[in-house]
């Protein structure tokens, strides 16, 4: 019995080529996420702009981050294959676009096209996976959803390493082209979902009000201490405009009729604590993955690829418990399992500033190893537990708020933990190239993160014991 249950909820199974071109939806993503870091020197070397690039990842963050309740809404009113579709379709546009650029702001625009479209891939599917699959099954599909990002944190940088040594960086991006058709292609041939038809009032202003908002607060979040002081008058400017808009956005919502972000998504005390767990998972992961590089580059001469592949562990550990942590809610209950995430994710990020003094490559690989257990058992059955928690048409909802939360996450973060560097750096001295400054602003980082995966375990404790019920989708 126990085998023909696998069976059918394999990728031999009848729901199997959906659960395929989830996985390559996801790996399109996946190794988005990986791949562009390594070739960033090659990329300007040959167009410039070595001032800009870092709004290579901080306008596709942005995009991708304001896109996402907008999407999730829409796919619990139009469908979620019309959505997951055209997302593909303007990340395969903004991948050909990037690959065609002469410059490095004809890049960043086109890289703001490509978070455009994977605003709407993740969530989606992820929303799709909890409508075919009953909590007891997704048990058993995580592991497979768990390989792709296994597979993408070790392909992704290789890959992007194998194109800067040819020479051509545009690979990185033309190599979107066969995945997304891919993943277009299974999706529009073996996905099939049943929709109740009715008349639908899309919150047009709602939708504006929110994108504008979030634009500008996240704005205000990543340039903050680069593009401007933190007290200067465009700060205050794009802060005080974001708020205002922001204000305006919840006026709108309490009278819409039907709400892009329903203001229920907050309200409801599961829904608070794992959006909370997703804030914190993100801004502890961000913590990580911006700072640990340069901290074994430059505080042990490590090579770029060596750091890289310290803290690739972080991104093996994540799948590897993303596909345990199934078997485990089901025998503990959610709460359990994720409250046993944040605790490894407080005890990694604690050994890693206590070690931050005397930096080494093997204790950063091993500690990177644990936090990313941690994550992926807080951060997976969170998120289950929100979407079973809820029927199909508020399912995308949810899963998008999680999602967001995760990205809102990053971005504060990136400028918190950014902030205490450079004060760290500031004070003792301004030089970025000694190994002392960098390993010393960088235990001040881990210190940080420490401190968010200690608000990351508050947030799994609030979840409510009891465990959600499976709901049919």
């Amino acid at each position: 019995m126990d085998a023909m249950t696998k069976l059918d909820v394999g990728l031999r199974s009848e729901r199997g080529p959906i659960l395929l071109a989830i996985m390559v939806a996801t790996g399109v993503v996946a190794i988005d996420a990986t791949i562009i870091s390594t070739a960033v020197t090659s990329i300007v070397g040959d167009i410039g702009g070595f001032s800009q690039f870092p709004w290579l990842f901080s306008v596709y963050l942005l995009a991708q981050s304001v896109t996402v309740p907008v999407y999730a809404k829409l796919a619990d009113t139009i469908g979620r294959k019309r959505i997951v579709l055209f997302g593909l379709s303007v990340f395969l546009l903004g991948s050909i676009l990037c690959a065609l650029a002469w410059d490095m702001p004809s890049l960043i625009a086109f890289r703001a096209v490509q978070g455009i479209g994977a605003g709407a891939i993740l969530p989606i599917t992820s929303t799709i996976v909890g409508d075919i699959y009953t909590i007891e099954e997704r048990a058993r599909t995580q592991g497979y959803l768990a390989s792709v990002w296994a597979v993408a944190a070790v392909a992704g940088p290789a890959l992007g390493g194998v194109f800067a040594m040819w020479d051509f960086w545009r690979g990185i991006f033309l190599i979107n082209i066969p995945l997304c058709g891919l993943a277009m292609w299974l999706l529009a041939r073996d996905y099939h979902e049943s929709l109740v038809r009715r008349r639908h009032r899309i919150d047009y202003a709602g939708a504006a009000l929110l994108t504008a908002s979030l634009t500008l607060l996240l704005l205000g979040v990543l340039e903050g201490g680069n593009s401007w002081e933190w007290a200067s008058p465009a700060s205050f400017a794009v802060f005080g405009a974001g708020a205002v808009l922001f204000v305006a956005f919840v006026l709108v919502e309490r009278r819409a009729a039907e709400p892009v972000l329903p203001l229920w998504v907050l309200g409801r005390r599961l829904l608070r604590a794992t959006n909370l767990v997703g804030l914190m998972v993100g801004a502890a992961l961000i913590g990580l993955t911006a700072f640990v590089p340069t901290y074994l580059v430059i505080g042990v001469d490590a090579s770029p690829l060596v750091a890289g592949l310290a803290l690739a562990t972080l991104t093996i550990g994540w799948p590897i418990a993303s596909s345990l942590s199934g078997r485990l809610y089901l025998r503990i209950g959610f709460r359990s399992t994720s409250i046993l995430g944040a605790v490894l994710v407080v005890i990694g990020t604690v050994a890693l500033a206590s070690f931050g003094p005397h930096p080494s490559i093997w204790t950063v690989a091993v500690v990177s190893f644990v936090i990313g257990l941690g994550f992926g058992f807080s951060a997976v059955p969170t998120l289950i537990a929100a979407q079973s928690s809820v029927g199909w048409e508020e399912r995308g909802v949810v899963t998008g708020a999680n999602m967001f939360s995760r990205s809102i996450g990053q971005a504060v973060g990136a400028a918190v933990l950014g902030a205490v560097a450079n004060g760290v750096i500031a004070s003792l001295g301004g030089d970025e190239s000694d190994p002392a400054t960098i390993i010393s602003a960088s235990t001040a980082v881990f210190v940080g993160a420490a401190a968010m995966a200690v608000l990351l375990l508050a947030a799994t404790l609030m979840m409510p014991r009891e465990r959600p019920a499976s709901v049919a989708g």
